[in-house]
């Protein structure tokens, strides 16, 4: 188990390095998911104080008519985790981060905190002292992709869907090395490291994500545009 009462790495200190970060992948950061006692206390504290804003962002303003939604991208963002595709030494999922924020917008952090809480406490991914680094690993690229999706409207929806996934796990993927990169050297250390790792292993997920999001949003649109901001599009555009 990766656990520690100090800011130290949970790796084994006599291993190899391929072998230390084959240990630390599959059990501290693999699937855009941050386990307890991988990340060092400061980190995680100014995480979860910027997390706790985003948050707070998300929930500004909130109508009625969005609790339904974020219940349901919480729920389809929980039942994700359950679709595993093996990697070699390890499997990764979904995580509809792209879709999320497209379906959202600034609401996506809330289903995504949501959803990270049922998995941390129901499966065991990720970990509720990390629950605030989790967050900002997915809730900023889901609020990023949001944004791409609604400033490139006047492009088909395919292609910005295939965006919005794409930037969406590219997004989590880089703060995920961000975050490691500041908790520790030694998860950058030699050929197997942790965040070589890391990255090898999204890399097809970049794709599945990108092609998910572009047919779902392009679904979307044609039976529910209004759930992707469509018709206030069209009607601002006629107003024009």
């Amino acid at each position: 188990m990766l656990r520690t009462k100090t800011t130290k790495v949970l790796c084994p200190p006599a291993a190899g390095a391929q072998t230390r970060g084959f240990s630390c992948f599959r059990k501290g950061a693999r699937r855009l998911h941050i386990a307890d006692g991988v990340l060092g206390t400061p980190v995680v504290a100014a995480a979860a104080v910027v997390a706790a804003g985003t948050l707070v962002y998300a929930a500004r303003g909130m109508k009625s008519e969005d609790v339904p939604r974020v219940g349901l991208l919480a729920a389809a963002f929980f039942v994700s985790s359950l679709f595993r595709i093996p990697m070699g030494i390890t499997s990764v999922h979904p995580v509809l981060i792209g879709l999320t924020g497209v379906m959202l917008g600034r609401r996506a952090p809330l289903a995504i905190f949501l959803g990270l809480l049922l998995q941390a406490m129901l499966f065991g991914h990720g970990g509720l002292t990390t629950l605030g680094v989790n967050t900002l690993i997915m809730g900023l690229p889901a609020l990023f992709a949001g944004w791409a999706f609604a400033a490139t409207r006047r492009y088909p929806v395919l292609p910005r869907g295939f965006m919005a996934g794409v930037v969406g796990v590219i997004g989590g993927t880089l703060l995920v090395v961000a975050f490691l990169s500041l908790s520790s050297e030694m998860y950058s250390q030699g050929p197997f490291s942790l965040i070589n790792l890391v990255l090898l292993t999204h890399l097809p997920i970049v794709i599945i994500e990108g092609f998910l999001t572009g047919f779902a949003a392009r679904l979307l649109y044609r039976t529910r545009p209004e759930v992707l901001g469509i018709e206030e599009q069209r009607r601002e555009n006629r107003a024009e």
